[in-house]
């Protein structure tokens, strides 16, 4: 993460935040905030309250026509069939190995028109994969430009969505979207979200993005920048492309195992072959037992000081009161309880594999 640049591209919300005084920080190509009050006053919003992300750097695809669905599983693990109109669905993209191109959501409007929102730093390469191995079943589109994306968060995010709203919101189930308005604002709302919190995820037109931030910080929503959400996703242990997931990694050994279960995609031969020859290594989350915090790229050691296994996030949990961490290990020392040893920085320090999420809201 550099300095920013007058090369990096921006989201509809960048006056937003220079008002706001964020510091902006180069994040994947993108000139993004970092924070404004603070990760820890940020994250603990978040928690306690309700905070305000924009994520409109987020990648929007759409593909329609009758072989939709069809172009859709071909592409992605999980079932897709299984998605109502209304309805979403957490998807993984695979490569024909079975390591992972993309992780993304998958929004079904009807059967023959479907959006995909991919990782920002992907939209360029998911494009190119959803039209080389799917563009003659239907009309693919890149959106992204079109779209822009905020995020509301927090145990008080959908009664103050739901309040601003022409009509309910707060009756939406998990993983489904309704088109509303919001403080007058034509969107699409979705109760998704990346932090372990309840809330929403509003599409809106990149033009009223800006009014539509301003009227949700006026109803005590507090912006959010990218070091928050990033300790708020690791607490939920929710996965990071680029960190814990990339094309060296299968969803099976992430413990992705529950989104694949369609039928047709790209990949399934590979995965069908993993499963029946069993995992060599594994995706754990760990809490640090020696006062350290593990980061992204650190090795993961045996008693010998060889490296078994690599760090891909870590952090201080706020919430939990620990460092946390993911890292794949070798399927051996993945039970809950089982000891690590975290080569820090050349200084070995203690951590034990835990089974689960860091922190799950009540």
């Amino acid at each position: 993460m550099g300095q920013p640049t007058s090369t990096l591209r921006r989201t509809p919300l960048i006056e937003q935040h220079r008002a706001l005084g964020a510091k902006l920080i180069d994040f994947g190509g993108w000139e993004m905030p970092l924070q404004y009050s603070g990760i820890l006053d940020e994250h603990r919003a978040v928690r306690s309250a309700v905070g305000l992300f924009d994520v409109s750097h987020m990648g929007e695809v759409t593909f329609r026509g009758p072989r939709a669905q069809e172009a859709v599983q071909r592409l992605v693990t999980n079932d897709v069939a299984k998605i109502p109109d209304g309805g979403a669905q957490y998807n993984i993209v695979c490569y024909p190995h079975g390591g992972i191109v993309d992780d993304c959501i998958v929004y079904r409007e009807r059967a023959d028109s479907f959006l995909i929102v991919v990782n920002a730093s992907n939209t360029a390469k998911d494009v190119a994969w959803f039209q080389e191995n799917a563009g003659a079943m239907c009309a693919i589109e890149d959106v992204s430009d079109a779209t822009a994306l905020l995020a509301v968060q927090g145990p008080q995010a959908v009664a103050l969505v739901s309040g601003m709203a022409s009509r309910p919101v707060d009756g939406l189930k998990s993983f489904t979207f309704a088109d509303v308005a919001v403080a007058g604002i034509d969107v699409r709302v979705a109760r998704t979200g990346y932090t372990g919190e309840d809330g929403f995820e509003i599409f809106v037109a990149p033009a009223k993005a800006g009014a539509l931030w301003e009227a949700l910080v006026a109803k005590g929503a507090k912006p959010i920048g990218l070091g928050a959400r990033d300790t708020l996703r690791l607490e939920a242990r929710l996965s990071l492309y680029g960190n814990d997931i990339d094309q060296t990694t299968s969803p099976l050994e992430a413990g992705l195992a529950w989104v694949v279960k369609g039928r047709g995609y790209i990949g399934e031969e590979a995965l069908a072959t993993q499963r029946q020859e069993g995992l060599t290594r594994r995706l754990v989350g760990f809490v640090m037992t020696d006062r350290a915090i593990a980061r992204h790229g650190y090795p993961i050691v045996d008693d010998a000081g060889a490296s078994i296994g690599t760090v891909t996030s870590g952090a201080p949990g706020p919430t939990v009161g620990k460092n946390v961490g993911l890292g794949y290990v070798p399927t051996a020392l993945t039970e809950p309880g089982t000891k690590l040893t975290i080569d820090v920085r050349g200084k070995r320090a203690a951590a034990e594999v835990v089974k689960g999420p860091f922190y799950k809201r009540s």
